[in-house]
């Protein structure tokens, strides 16, 4: 094992020691995006987008959010509408006063399979969406 696979494997080992009871994935239709750029002396930008999904076979709606900060680029963002059919993948999060808590999915990675994009392309053959086939069972 090399030196970079050791410290790979610590750097997982200990995220999913913080966080892994908060790790969740949820599919589901978009039903709103709002996407926020702000700049601050055009050095330092702020992108936060707000995407509210509504799980398969459920009535709630769940609120995401994804936050990045950077210097001097842009950050991006892929392109959403609303119907898409997506995979959002991110922690739970609670935040707020205790009377009043607001629970919303902090956004690692989105995976659209309408238009079979991802926001944070992954390498390999994780990376593709393999279609499920049927079985035939002999007689």
């Amino acid at each position: 094992m090399s030196f970079k696979e050791k410290m790979q494997k610590y750097y997982t080992d200990s995220f999913l020691k913080k966080n892994g009871d908060r790790i969740t994935q949820l599919q589901g239709n978009i039903i709103s995006v709002k996407v926020e750029l702000k700049a601050v002396l055009w050095i330092f930008h702020k992108l936060t987008a707000t995407v509210l999904v509504k799980p398969d076979r459920s009535r709630n709606i769940v609120r995401c959010v994804y936050k990045r900060n950077r210097w001097f680029k842009k950050p991006e963002f892929m392109t959403l509408n609303q119907g898409n059919l997506v995979i959002v993948q991110g922690l739970k999060s609670t935040t707020g006063k205790k009377d009043d808590k607001k629970e919303y999915i902090q956004i690692m990675n989105i995976r659209n399979l309408s238009t079979k994009k991802d926001l944070i392309k992954i390498d390999g053959e994780q990376g593709q969406v393999k279609p499920v086939r049927k079985v035939r069972r002999m007689k």
